[in-house]
């Protein structure tokens, strides 16, 4: 009942918006339960009484009105009215639970994501809320309604004929068996066929956003072979939970089929021992169709609500993700920041039961100071950087911001203080300008033009002609790599942090990119504390500290003058590459 609590929160807000609904709908439902009683006296008081010819017309025309009026004027308004409010009740909870979900997303660490696929949320975030709206639409409000339409036929159908009625309620426990038999299955058919399907659309995710790779090497039919079996797979599980299904509804209608033959039976005898009126017999009939009807809804109620009590579970489950990064109760909001930066015996790995990724870092890096962190690929520099704004936790030591351990803050004053300048940086869809903001929303147009300007990257835009409003397209596939990157320089002069981290931030561009986004990262940096990921060497020698980091350990640490005269794994790393470099020009 856990996920049924858990949705309970959303639907409490809109309780009196469902009571109203519910109130139309009795008398939505509450009106076509007069037909048989209309039919009842047509042959019973009308058809089969002594009046003459002219009065039978009389009294047969006013009756037509009377329903006229009261299926068309009085019943279509109220019609319009249930359906508007269930589905405004219903499409009230669906955001509810998107927004919850989105925010739920903002928290979840980086951690989570790298062992997510992308799709599979996505998955749960439209489809499984998508199909939970059953648990209101049916669970709160249409079964409701049919066990009042069930409740009111069967009371006049007693009072019909007491024995008829128990013949035509004869096949109910059979029902129940079928119900508590079919459904277990179903659900967990249900489950498998969800799972399948946000599998098929986290590997369509990657592979759209892989195209130019899958082309360029050729793979398509590769790539046909490999959708094939996921859709094959899901198709499985699809036809597994149709098959079931179609058994379920099968067994069901076979049910409902019966018990009309059975009273056809039995009233047709007690009409002919006129133990019962021609006119009672037919409006019996008619409420026969008012009993199973709804209790037909009810059962396939329970094959909906089944389906979507399974994709409830896979929110819920969603939603109840643990957060790996959390404030603490007493977390302090950071405001004035000079920047100085300590790692107190820090070691950290990103699983508890991994291998140490970096080992008993001591480094201290004081306000203003620029530290390079170098070494080969693996040894943990990056890793190192990303525990500065808590996208995770040390395992074991402490991060200090200006004597605070950083644990102590809001991780959301703390991030606001850090400014990143990645090797991919990701820019969203929409245009350049909302993509600066990004750096801060509430930015001016003139301040906007003042950090592009600082990042080398106001030339280039107004060559657009739409200049700021130019569309960038998904990930910024219009733009080259160096506009790229100065467009996520110029969000982060907009941000304007004081701990600016640089992770490879030049090493895939060409020459001309490289310097004048090394003259915009030189405007960036001063007076800021900086840390920069550095691959290429030539690049980091005006640094105040080098520290060179292998197999998580930090090996050298110095200036690059003083580093080259030790002579040690830094000077050779540095002349390696220079030997390298020189001999491709």
């Amino acid at each position: 009942m856990k996920p049924l609590r858990t949705y309970s929160q959303f639907v409490k807000p809109y309780w009196l918006l469902i009571s109203i609904t519910l109130m139309i709908g009795f008398i939505k439902f509450a009106i076509p339960l007069t037909l048989p009683l209309i039919l009842k006296y047509v042959v019973d008081d009308l058809l089969m009484s002594d009046m003459s010819r002219e009065a039978k017309l009389e009294q047969l025309t006013w009756i037509v009105i009377g329903g006229l009026a009261l299926f068309v004027i009085v019943r279509s308004p109220i019609e319009y009215l249930r359906q508007y409010f269930a589905q405004l009740v219903t499409s009230k909870i669906l955001y509810d639970i998107r927004s919850a979900l989105y925010e739920h997303i903002q928290k979840l660490s980086i951690r989570f994501y790298q062992n997510r696929k992308v799709g599979e949320i996505i998955s749960r975030f439209i489809n499984d809320v998508e199909q939970t709206k059953s648990l209101v639409e049916i669970g709160m409000m249409n079964i409701w309604l049919d066990l009042f339409t069930l409740s009111v036929a069967l009371g006049i159908m007693f009072y019909f004929n007491a024995p008829l009625t128990l013949v035509a309620i004869a096949v109910f426990p059979l029902y129940g068996i079928a119900v508590k038999i079919l459904y277990k299955r179903l659900k967990q058919l249900t489950k498998n066929r969800s799972q399948a399907l946000a599998e098929m659309q986290a590997y369509l995710h990657e592979r759209i956003q892989g195209i130019p790779i899958i082309r360029s090497f050729t793979l398509e039919r590769h790539e046909r072979e490999r959708f094939r079996e996921r859709n094959h797979h899901f198709l499985d599980k699809a036809l597994a939970h149709t098959r079931w299904n179609a058994l379920t509804f099968s067994v069901i209608n076979t049910l409902t089929d019966i018990a009309p033959l059975a009273v056809i039976g039995y009233g047709g005898y007690l009409v002919i021992e006129e133990s019962l009126t021609l006119g009672a017999f037919v409006a019996f009939f008619g409420y026969l169709e008012r009993l199973y009807s709804p209790l037909r809804r009810l059962v396939n109620s329970s094959t909906v609500l089944t389906q979507a009590m399974a994709s409830l579970e896979r929110v819920v489950e969603f939603m109840n993700e643990r957060y790996d990064i959390s404030d603490r109760d007493q977390a302090k909001e950071l405001s004035q920041v000079k920047g100085k930066v300590e790692f107190r015996d820090v070691s950290f790995r990103y699983q508890s039961d991994s291998d140490e990724v970096l080992k008993q870092i001591n480094l201290t890096i004081e306000p203003g100071q620029k530290i390079a962190l170098v070494g080969m690929s693996g040894g943990g520099k990056s890793s190192l950087v990303s525990l500065i704004p808590r996208f995770y936790d040390v395992s074991e030591g402490a991060i200090y911001l200006d004597d605070e351990d950083i644990r102590n803050v809001t991780v959301r004053s703390l991030r606001k203080q850090i400014g990143m300048v990645l090797q991919d940086n990701i820019l969203f869809s929409g245009s350049i300008k909302e993509n600066i903001l990004l750096g801060r929303p509430d930015a001016t147009d003139e301040e906007v033009t003042a950090a592009a300007i600082a990042a080398n990257a106001h030339r280039f835009i107004t060559e657009f002609a739409r200049g700021y409003e130019t569309e960038i397209g998904e990930r910024g596939v219009k733009l080259s790599g160096g506009q790229k990157q100065r467009l996520a320089i110029a969000r982060v002069f907009l941000k304007n942090p004081q701990l600016i981290i640089l992770d490879e931030a030049t090493s895939a561009l060409d020459l001309e990119s490289e310097q004048q986004i090394q003259q915009s990262l030189e405007r960036l940096t001063a007076g800021r504390t900086t840390l920069i990921v550095a691959h290429r060497l030539s690049t980091i020698t005006h640094v105040d500290q080098v520290v060179l980091i292998e197999n998580g350990r930090i090996v050298e640490q110095g200036s690059h003058e003083e580093l080259m005269r030790r002579n040690g794994n830094y000077a050779r790393l540095f002349n390696v590459q220079n030997l390298g470099w020189q001999s491709t020009i």
